[in-house]
């Protein structure tokens, strides 16, 4: 059923154009913005179905390609605001599946369309979620047929990068549910296939710099100088080296930097309190960021829980109550050790939870991180917005948000946190770094590595998965790309605004665009200035 027919009140020139994009972010559509009318389907990934998608698409690209145009479209109210929100999706379509091909080149889009985790979270009764799961599995066997076809142009980097993530795909498939052994069945040749790859596939992973530029200028709206973003994340890592300093001499003034982060990270919770202190962080960091008004009261419950056995492969992540759904609870995933690893592997696993990291990564993924946001997302009445959110503004509101209580002073009397913040945020700059030289083929592999090493102080191990995430993941800078848009706009309100600006001011004045691309972020300062207007002082 499309848009229109469920929705007689949207304009149907939306309505058609969020459709024809539905092919291809389905499974972000249905998980993050709530639309369970998708639930159990799986979108067709193969070279002609997303062909067809593409040639299908609404109103094209943004005016040259590059965003040209956009400045005057934000000025021209909320419906050309969304009408270019819109373009920037269209946009990015065209980059990722026209230009890079990425159903061709990558697992990660099948891997998403295959992925049965998010009909855990309790957005609907259970027999109407296990029907769903029961239809998603169904389809599963025609689905990786398909894959296997059209995974042809596969780097053998990315099917070897990507590998865990293609076997935890199937984690947590009971064999004994229905449709599961032909899944599974169907899953072991997915396996072969990208293992036949990681061997046989070519050794250079790079899109080369002009095509990373494009796709991550598309989606954004706006232009992309990877050397200019190369060498703001340089000043960026030197400002973070600093904070980071800072927050060890407070901690011990007579010992250098790296051994008291390693002192840091061996400072934690065991297995089995991981959990128990994720709850009291959260209930702490909600009620800090209410007491210090930085946002309106949005409401909503946050429960923290065990993560899903297929999303095991992250230490955290969030799970928020979506737009399109009814109010119910958000979770905060927490993945402890596995109890059955070795001793060393649980506490490497347990130092992402260190009593320096934790903090952070609560304030990251709960307040006023993603919980925060996805209840904001709920108070909007944009279709456009509500559907469609930017990686990197949600990434980097979340990463915003942690040196943003730095500076209102949560845990002031607490070195440790701002050392945590600084920690994660030296990791995700590399990132940014990383894929940037990967791509452009200015740095090599075993220089990633060692730039993880050097800069974001990780152990031998974690540098060496962060390097090779670069090549499959070649936009997980956007944290940091995000954070920094965001900053750079806080910096012209303030400017702008003089007296007049306070920091909830700016926050809402952002959440209400929802998550848009980081190029029409500036419309966010001209509907507050007219709000302004129409209210008075």
């Amino acid at each position: 059923m499309s848009l229109s027919d469920r929705r007689p009140d949207l304009d149907p020139a939306v309505a058609d154009r969020l459709d024809a994009l539905t092919p291809l972010f389905l499974p972000a559509l249905r998980d993050s913005a709530g639309r369970h009318d998708l639930d159990g389907q799986v979108p067709d990934l193969g070279v002609d179905a997303v062909r067809r998608t593409l040639d299908g698409l609404g109103a094209g690209e943004l005016r040259d390609g590059t965003g040209a145009g956009v400045e005057q479209t934000q000025r021209s109210g909320p419906g050309a605001h969304d009408d270019a929100h819109l373009r920037a999706f269209e946009a990015l379509a065209r980059v990722e599946y026209g230009e890079a091909r990425m159903h061709r080149r990558s697992a990660r889009p099948w891997l998403q369309a295959l992925d049965v985790s998010g009909y855990a979270r309790p957005y609907a009764p259970e027999t109407e979620r296990a029907a769903a799961r029961r239809r998603h599995l169904a389809a599963w066997p025609a689905t990786i047929e398909t894959a296997v076809d059209t995974l042809d142009d596969v780097p053998a980097p990315l099917a070897a990068g990507l590998l865990r993530s293609v076997h935890g795909v199937a984690t947590g498939v009971d064999p004994d549910e229905e449709h599961a052994t032909e899944a599974i069945a169907a899953h072991a040749r997915l396996v072969g296939h990208l293992e036949r790859l990681a061997t046989d596939g070519d050794p250079d992973a790079a899109l080369g710099g002009e095509l990373l530029a494009r796709w991550l200028g598309a989606g954004e709206a706006m232009e992309v100088d990877l050397g200019a973003l190369e060498a703001t994340s340089d000043r960026e890592r030197d400002r973070l080296t600093e904070l980071l300093t800072e927050a060890c001499r407070a901690i011990d003034p007579d010992r250098p930097t790296r051994a008291v982060v390693a002192d840091l990270l061996d400072d934690h919770p065991d297995a089995a309190g991981v959990l128990t202190t994720a709850r009291e962080l959260t209930d702490e960091v909600l009620a800090w960021v209410d007491g210090a008004g930085l946002l309106p009261e949005l409401g909503g419950t946050c429960e923290v829980a065990p993560s899903p056995p297929s999303r095991r492969w992250a230490t955290a992540m969030m799970s928020w109550s979506a737009t399109y759904e009814p109010d119910g609870p958000s979770f905060y995933y927490i993945t402890p050790p596995d109890l059955t690893w070795d001793p060393q592997r649980q506490r490497s696993w347990l130092s992402a939870f260190s009593h320096s990291t934790l903090p952070s990564t609560t304030v990251h993924e709960v307040a006023p991180g993603h919980f925060s946001h996805g209840r904001a997302l709920r108070r909007l009445d944009s279709d456009v917005r509500r559907h469609l959110h930017s990686a990197s503004f949600v990434e980097g509101w979340a990463h915003y948000a942690e040196e943003l209580l730095v500076e209102e002073g949560y845990r002031a009397h607490d070195p440790r946190f701002q050392a945590g913040v600084a920690l994660k945020a030296l990791l995700r700059v590399t990132r940014l770094a990383v894929a940037i030289g990967l791509h452009r083929r200015t740095m090599g592999y075993d220089e990633a590595v060692q730039r993880f090493r050097d800069d974001a102080l990780l152990r031998d191990a974690p540098a060496e998965a962060e390097a090779a995430r670069g090549t499959f993941d070649p936009t997980y800078g956007r944290y940091t790309w995000g954070k920094l848009e965001i900053l750079r706009l806080r910096d012209q309100a303030r400017a702008r605004w003089g007296a007049g600006f306070t920091a909830r001011r700016f926050h809402e004045a952002v959440l209400a665009l929802g998550a848009p691309p980081l190029g029409l972020l500036p419309a966010a300062l001209d509907a507050a200035d007219d709000e302004a207007s129409t209210t008075g002082p």
